[in-house]
């Protein structure tokens, strides 16, 4: 049985280029710039940009938002993990 790394889908494209325009420094980061230190392909970073594609290896979104300076929970949201809600008891009940 293959395991696959977990996936996490960009939240907003547009949230992404707002990043790249002022990152955790300060700075600009342009798309073959970002590529390159977060150790992922030039396309990638261009196809997140423009929608094509949604979502990354678990390592390349923690790689993006590292580059960034942001955490990777601003960025992305993990894909096909289930959350359990543990209910709030009435005032009544408790």
């Amino acid at each position: 049985m293959t395991t696959h790394a977990p996936l996490y889908k960009l939240l907003r494209p547009e949230l992404l280029r707002t990043l790249m325009e002022r990152t955790g420094t300060g700075a600009a980061v342009s798309v073959r710039e970002l590529a390159a230190q977060a150790g992922v392909p030039r396309s990638t970073i261009g196809a997140l940009l423009t929608g094509a594609q949604r979502a990354v290896q678990e390592n390349a979104a923690h790689s993006i938002a590292a580059v960034l300076g942001v955490d990777v929970l601003v960025l992305f949201a993990p894909v096909g993990r289930s959350v359990t809600l543990t209910a709030v008891p009435d005032k009544d009940t408790a």
